[in-house]
């Protein structure tokens, strides 16, 4: 393929603020402002936000994308893969291919991020969680295991609490 095969439309694509697909997943709220279909599959971007005491995602690898979170309000308790950190404001996560990542909200108020995820093909793991419950499936861990493998990615065991701040 040339590069000519894999270059955008020639317009930039401009997306008003209230312009994107709500999916609600096991209490995260997911706003894709962005996804394959837009990119050419190239990647999807996302606004989420939950609400304390939420659990985000359990500890788990992708071994086909990569995500980028970048906090923009309240706290997320990250899982590193060799424990714990508590992430404000402003602090980027990379969890790149094969690297154990997970997430939740153990702080007062509630979280508010952005992600990445590169290539694009992971929205549609939340499509379908969200087909699923709205259908009348429950959100258990064995449901989203299953899903997660279409995506290829797995669970990940968490070790012992170890917690660190950035």
């Amino acid at each position: 393929m040339t590069d000519d095969q894999h270059r955008s439309p020639a317009a930039p694509l401009l997306r008003a603020p209230e312009e994107g697909e709500h999916i609600d997943v096991a209490g995260v709220a997911h706003f894709f402002r962005l996804t394959g279909e837009h990119t050419g599959g190239r990647f999807a971007f996302e606004e989420f936000s939950l609400a304390p005491g939420t659990i985000g995602a359990r500890p788990h690898v992708h071994d086909a994308h990569d995500e980028y979170f970048y906090l923009l309000e309240g706290e997320l308790t990250l899982h590193t893969g060799e424990g714990e950190v508590t992430a404000g404001p402003g602090h980027l996560l990379a969890a790149t291919r094969g690297t154990p990542h997970g997430f939740r909200n153990a702080g007062p108020v509630p979280a508010r991020a952005l992600c990445l995820f590169t290539p694009a093909g992971y929205e549609n793991y939340f499509r379908d969680v969200h087909a699923a419950v709205s259908a009348g499936a429950e959100a258990t861990e064995e449901l989203l295991a299953e899903f997660r493998g279409r995506y290829r990615t797995r669970s990940y065991p968490a070790p012992p609490e170890n917690r660190k701040e950035p």
